[in-house]
């Protein structure tokens, strides 16, 4: 959990930063939030490598457009408890994960804002 903090303080030291200058990321989530969820998602050198390609995909020569960070996932086994919320109580989605190809284990991560905006200002 720290190594996590470690690598996306500097994103969010430098989107705070970014917020006072005009937007001009070619791609949605933009480059610095793609690179924050790669690091929430990913293992650090798969992060590393996804945010630095796209970092030099975001110029005039590619179109833009809507990218969503591409992370290795494997779902955890079904339980046979008959309702899980007995057990594990409330739970709060951050990320769907929505499959890339079928059977694999590669998934986009596409961000639920609404839930973080509900937990953090309950």
């Amino acid at each position: 959990m720290k190594l996590k903090k470690f690598y996306t303080a500097p994103i969010k030291g430098y989107q705070y930063i970014s917020k006072m200058l005009p937007a001009n990321c070619r791609y949605y989530p933009t480059c610095s939030e793609y690179a924050k969820w790669q690091f929430e998602c990913n293992v650090p050198h798969k992060a590393l490598a996804a945010s630095t390609l796209r970092i030099l995909r975001c110029n005039q020569l590619f179109p833009g457009g809507i990218d969503y960070p591409v992370v290795t996932f494997e779902p955890p086994k079904m339980t046979l408890s008959p309702d899980i919320n007995d057990i594990c109580g409330k739970i709060t989605i951050i990320y769907w994960f929505v499959p890339k190809d079928t059977g694999g284990s590669h998934y986009y991560a596409i961000k639920d804002f609404n839930a973080i905006s509900k937990h953090d200002h309950p």
